[in-house]
C-alpha cells in the first residue's frame, strides 16, 4: 500500500492526541483551512534557459518559474535565475535544494515581497516537519524575522522533483532581517562558512574572545577596515558575556531573545550549536544584538550521526542533551561555545531562563505542534508522490507520529532538567 494511504489514520491519531491535550480556549482549524491557504500545497513549475541543468551552487541559470496554487490568487508567473545551495544537503543527498532569484520582487503564496527565495529538499527528514516545527515555534515565541514555510510540488525542466519547503532567504531587506542596508550586521556562526573550511572568503573572522567562527551575511565588505571594525563590535558583545555580568550583556545583547534562541536549540536537540553551524544573530543600527533568524533543524531531533550519509534516524532518545544538565561547567551535554553558556553563570539568567520555560512549554504541543500537524494534514498526497520519487526506508507518517511522541517525552524531561540548573551567582 503506498505510504499516503496510510498516513490519514496516523495523522488522526495524532490529531486525536492533540485535541485531547488542548484547552478549552484553543481554536483549531476546521478542513478547508488544513486544506487550503498556507496548509496546501502549491505547484511550482521552473523551466531553465535551453533546459541547462541546474549542477552549481555558484552559478545562476536563467529560468521561468510559475505558481500554481490553491488558493488562485497566490498564483504566479515570472523569470528569475536558479542555483544550487546547501553544504552537505548539496553534496550528500539526490534530492537537490535550490535557491531562486527573481527578476522582479514578488509576494509569493502569501509571503512578503522579495526577489530572493529558498527551496529546502528535506530529503534528510523524514517527516518534512523539522524546521516547520520550528519556525512555527519561533514565530509563536516572537522571535523576529522568523521564516515562514509554504509547501511546493517541483517540477524542473520537465520533471517530478517531489515535495519541497519554499522559505525565504536569510538576508538583509525590508521583508527579510529589516535592519539598515548600511549599519546594520547579520552574522552566521557557522564552521563551514568560516575562516577555517573558507579561508578564500574576505568576510569571515575568528570572533576574538571565543574563537567562534563568523561569516558577515551583511553589509556586504568593502575592504579589510570595515571587517575590522565588525570584529570589534562582535568582540564587545563576546567580552560582557564572557563577564557574565546581566546588566553589561543586557546593555548590548536582547536577553529574552537569547533564551528563546537557547530553549529551542534544547528541545530539538540540535547539536550544530555546538560546531556552531546556522547560528544568527543580528543588530540594526543603533539597537541591542538580537539571535536569530532561527534556521537548519534536519540535524536535531536525536539525528543517528553514523548514518548520515545515507540515513533518514531519528528519535531514538529523548534524553540527550545539548547544553547539559549545568551549562556553566559544560556537565552532561555537548561542549558547545562558551558564549551560549556563560550566562548560566548569572542568577538573574538562570531565573529568567527557568521562568521562560514554565511560561512556553505547555504551549509546545497543545499549539505548535498542532500547527505543525496541519501541515502535515495538508501534504499528505503530495508526501506519497514524494516517496515514490525518493524513497526511503522510513514511513512517513509513522515517522511523525514518532516526532510527536517524542517531544512529549523530551518536553517532560527537560522539566527536571532546566528546574535542576545550578542557580548561578
Amino acid at each position: 500500500m503506498p505510504v499516503g494511504k496510510k498516513f490519514l489514520p496516523a495523522f488522526i491519531y495524532l490529531l486525536i492526541f492533540i485535541l485531547a491535550s488542548c484547552s478549552d480556549e484553543e481554536v483549531n482549524p476546521d478542513e478547508d483551512e488544513v486544506f487550503d491557504g498556507v496548509y496546501s500545497v502549491a505547484k511550482i513549475e521552473i523551466t531553465t534557459e535551453n533546459a541547462t541543468e541546474v549542477d552549481s551552487k555558484e552559478s545562476y541559470v536563467n529560468c521561468s518559474i510559475s505558481l500554481d496554487a490553491r488558493n488562485s490568487d497566490w498564483d504566479y508567473s515570472g523569470s528569475g535565475r536558479i542555483r544550487g545551495r546547501g553544504n552537505s544537503t548539496w553534496l550528500w543527498y539526490p534530492k537537490k535544494p535550490y535557491r531562486i532569484k527573481l527578476d522582479q520582487s514578488a509576494e509569493i503564496l502569501g509571503l512578503a515581497a522579495d526577489k530572493d527565495w529558498v527551496l529546502l529538499a528535506d530529503y534528510r527528514d523524514p517527516t518534512h516537519l523539522m524546521n516547520t516545527f520550528v519556525f512555527t515555534v519561533g514565530q509563536g515565541l516572537g522571535l523576529p524575522y522568523t521564516n515562514h514555510s509554504r509547501y511546493v510540488e517541483l517540477t524542473l525542466n520537465g520533471d517530478y522533483m517531489g515535495l519541497y519547503t519554499l522559505t525565504e532567504q536569510v538576508e538583509q531587506g525590508k521583508n527579510r532581517v529589516a535592519i539598515d542596508e548600511d549599519e546594520g550586521l547579520l552574522l552566521s556562526l557557522d564552521v563551514d562558512d568560516g575562516p577555517g573550511l573558507a579561508p578564500e572568503e574576505e568576510d569571515n573572522f575568528w570572533s576574538e574572545e571565543y574563537g567562534m567562527p563568523v561569516r558577515v551575511k551583511d553589509p556586504d565588505i568593502i575592504d579589510e577596515a570595515h571587517l575590522f571594525a565588525i570584529k570589534a563590535e562582535f568582540a564587545l558583545l563576546e567580552e560582557a558575556v564572557k563577564s557574565a555580568d546581566y546588566n553589561q550583556v543586557d546593555a548590548l545583547l536582547d536577553i529574552p531573545s537569547f533564551i528563546d534562541f537557547l530553549l529551542i536549540q534544547e528541545l530539538v536537540y540540535n547539536v550544530e550549536l555546538a560546531a556552531p553551524r546556522s547560528m544568527y544573530l543580528h543588530k540594526d543600527k543603533g539597537q541591542k544584538w538580537v539571535m536569530g533568524p532561527l534556521w537548519d533543524f534536519d540535524a536535531g531531533y536525536d539525528f543517528d550521526w553514523s548514518t548520515m550519509y545515507t540515513g533518514h534516524n531519528f528519535f531514538s532518545n529523548y534524553k540527550e542533551l545539548v547544553l547539559g544538565t549545568s551549562p556553566s561547567i559544560h556537565a552532561g551535554g555537548y561542549y558547545v561555545p562558551e558564549f551560549f553558556t556563560d550566562l548560566f553563570k548569572n542568577r538573574q539568567f538562570v531565573s529568567e531562563y527557568k521562568a521562560r520555560w514554565l511560561e512556553i512549554r505547555d504551549q509546545i504541543l497543545s499549539t505548535y505542534w498542532a500547527v505543525t500537524l496541519d501541515y502535515a494534514g495538508g501534504f499528505s498526497d503530495a508526501m506519497s508522490r514524494d516517496f515514490q520519487k525518493w524513497p526511503i526506508d522510513k514511513d512517513h507518517a509513522h515517522e511523525i507520529q514518532r516526532m510527536g511522541d517524542w517531544l512529549s517525552l523530551r518536553i517532560s524531561y527537560l522539566d527536571g532538567v532546566i528546574s535542576n540548573y545550578p542557580d548561578g551567582n
